[in-house]
């Protein structure tokens, strides 16, 4: 009987223990149009840094960062809608709808005030997320993003970039995506970017770069920042060069810190040393918000 009673009491305990582990749940909030949104909270501690993924991406980019920053802040990792586990309702994924999906997300989450960080896309998301919310939003951060604002796209050459992805979603996507990524990535990581973001949605992935890089056609991309009056910083690899004059012509201020030899997906391929760099992002940005 005793040894009965233990081995239940054992049991007892090992399900306890795997219950706290299980009890932060993802939670899931609806957008402004009604799909729902799934994120995930850590930490504690304001300002609040809200982590925006990019295009065909989910917030599991983003898990070398999380363990950094929950130390000192609230870290709020989200899935825009029609990626990781949100709803796929959209007929069109816009930046502004993206934007929305942010804004609920940080709103629920309980977020005072807001770094909005964004990879990729996820550059143009947070600047919409910003127009949205400028009580709460203290400043932005694009992770290898945000090099050129101004940054000349015709149609014509877009139809001619996106044709390999419309003929071939899942090859055309490993493409456009491999060549964004390092030599020197290693191999198994490499390829779980590029099996992962080819499995993504085609409706949604070219309706969301046709939403994003039609900003560019039509100028949005850098208007949206005359309205978005916060200080801007990005934290950028190498591959593609940055024009600050074009970008500061439209924001309040921006200024980068560039890692040499890092590619697109720096913050999953070099942690140490971008967790280091966007941390010095962040500490520049409440310094220059602390300053009159």
């Amino acid at each position: 009987m005793k040894t009965n009673t233990r081995i239940a009491g054992i049991i007892c305990l090992v399900v306890l223990g795997l219950s706290a582990a299980r009890a932060d749940w993802p939670h899931v909030v609806k957008s402004a149009d009604g799909v729902p949104i799934s994120y995930e909270v850590y930490g504690s501690g304001e300002p609040t840094l809200v982590f925006v993924h990019g295009w065909n991406c989910d917030a599991r980019y983003w898990r070398e960062q999380i363990p950094f920053f929950s130390k000192k802040h609230r870290v709020v990792v989200l899935d825009l809608a029609g990626h990781g586990h949100s709803g796929l309702s959209r007929t069109k994924y816009t930046m502004a709808a993206f934007g929305e999906d942010v804004k609920a997300a940080a709103e629920t989450a309980g977020a005072g005030r807001v770094i909005l960080i964004g990879h990729s896309m996820g550059g143009s998301v947070i600047a919409e997320a910003a127009r949205l919310m400028p009580a709460r939003v203290i400043g932005l951060i694009g992770v290898d993003t945000l090099e050129n604002v101004e940054y000349p796209l015709t149609q014509e050459e877009f139809v001619k970039m996106t044709a390999p992805l419309r003929e071939d979603f899942q090859a055309g996507s490993r493409g456009f995506v491999g060549q964004m990524l390092s030599t020197n990535t290693d191999a198994q990581l490499r390829e779980w970017i590029l099996s992962d973001m080819s499995a993504a949605s085609p409706a949604v992935a070219m309706s969301a770069m046709d939403e994003m890089m039609g900003q560019f056609i039509s100028g949005e991309a850098a208007k949206v920042f005359e309205q978005v009056r916060v200080p801007v910083m990005s934290v950028n690899g190498s591959l593609w060069p940055i024009n600050y004059e074009a970008n500061r012509r439209h924001m309040l201020s921006y200024d980068a810190i560039v890692l040499t030899n890092a590619d697109h997906f720096l913050m999953m391929n070099r942690p140490a040393e971008f967790n280091a760099a966007l941390e010095g992002a962040v500490e520049k940005l409440l310094k220059n918000v602390s300053e009159p």
